[in-house]
């Protein structure tokens, strides 16, 4: 089989969901004669959790150094690795990347997979970027995403449906052993002061609008006194003063804590009771296979692709977004039906089993890549079998 390597360029300085499947492709796929060199952007100190993991892994790395927003020097910086590294295939990460890539005359020279992860309105440079996306995806040979509704979004671009498919997170099945753990998961509720008979819910990802942590606030504020949990929130964000405004407001300060950001939330799903995803718009999240490998139940808003990976009532319990009424009921549900709990996160464990197994997301990949890249493909693509 023919050697194929890759040039993958992702902006991260955190282990981000992107990130962490990054770096899960590029140690599977070696072994099947698939190379990653991963390329990312840094503006002064170079050292940081991404790239320290990117190292750690033993994976080329290579860093453009840019002085700001729009910094032209990155489009040589990127032409001159580019040349270097000789790649078979540019692979890139969400609309910086893209845009970048097509800007630079990347997608003239070499084929070009491009990763769609779904929009986030953060900040003006990245609402900027995502407006440039209709330009920058129509260069690229294929588009990967993660959904139904993303596929949809994109097609409204004016990307065509057959250069697009649809590829789902997986995880390891055995990632959170550990965290499962009776006498880790002791550890770390001693040290967060919370007594081991409150339940506690927990929510992981950024603290932005889109994730809408203040309907899961108000849906624990509905339950009885008696039966309050303790919320945990995992992430950092622009959302965090209204968040923590709105926890105030609630009378929530003793039943909340917020974490920051943390290097893995894998501790966190040993002590949770319940996973939350109260999001308005998804892909396919990780937070969300993190829960079912681990065995927590899980309530979650019926967007992007959360209905393609679990099912109401089967495994996991589905509300409308925003609708606080629905949440706290599904809420109130699992904290009082111990029977339900454990149904839910077994059906989601198996799921974990079946449909999200890394090395099958890699060899499909890999089948992708051989593709564009014109390269003879003995790897072939695994399709998951229904849920």
């Amino acid at each position: 089989m023919k050697r194929l390597q890759l040039l993958a360029i992702i902006e991260a300085v955190s282990i981000t969901g992107p990130a962490k499947n990054l770096l899960e492709f590029a140690r599977r796929a070696q072994p099947l004669g698939v190379f990653t060199t991963i390329l990312t952007f840094v503006r002064g100190e170079s050292d940081n959790q991404f790239t320290r993991a990117v190292r750690a892994a033993g994976i080329p790395l290579e860093t453009v150094a840019e002085r700001g927003p729009f910094d032209p020097t990155a489009l040589r910086s990127l032409r001159s690795i580019a040349a270097r590294v000789r790649p078979d295939l540019i692979q890139t990460h969400a609309v910086k990347s893209h845009f970048l890539t097509r800007a630079a005359g990347l997608s003239r020279e070499w084929p070009w997979v491009a990763f769609h992860h779904g929009y986030t309105w953060p900040t003006l440079k990245a609402r900027a970027y995502n407006q440039l996306d209709r330009w920058s995806l129509r260069s690229a040979d294929k588009v990967l995403t993660v959904s139904g509704p993303f596929l949809q979004q994109l097609t409204a671009l004016g990307i065509p449906a057959e250069q697009i498919e649809i590829i789902h997170n997986a995880i390891p099945a055995g990632w959170g052993a550990e965290a499962r753990d009776p006498g880790q998961a002791g550890n770390l509720r001693s040290a967060m002061k919370i007594s081991d008979d409150r339940k506690i819910i927990l929510i992981v990802g950024r603290l932005s609008r889109e994730k809408d942590h203040v309907t899961l606030l108000e849906a624990v504020s509905r339950l009885p006194s008696s039966m309050t949990p303790h919320i945990v929130i995992i992430g950092e964000g622009h959302e965090k003063p209204r968040v923590e405004e709105r926890t105030r407001q609630l009378g929530l300060q003793e039943h909340v804590t917020f974490t920051g950001h943390q290097p893995s939330a894998e501790p966190w799903y040993g002590i949770a009771d319940i996973a939350v995803l109260s999001s308005l718009s998804e892909g396919s999240p990780n937070a969300l296979l993190e829960a079912m490998a681990t065995g927590v139940p899980v309530v979650a808003t019926n967007v992007g692709g959360v209905p393609e990976i679990v099912r109401d009532e089967e495994s996991a319990l589905l509300v409308a977004p925003g609708d606080v009424a629905a949440m706290s009921n599904a809420l109130l549900r699992i904290l009082s039906d111990a029977g339900l709990a454990d149904r839910l996160a077994k059906r989601g464990r198996a799921l974990i089993h079946e449909r999200h197994d890394p090395d099958a997301r890699a060899r499909r990949l890999i089948s992708i890549y051989r593709s564009v890249a014109g390269a003879d493909s003995a790897v072939p693509a695994t399709e998951n079998p229904p849920h």
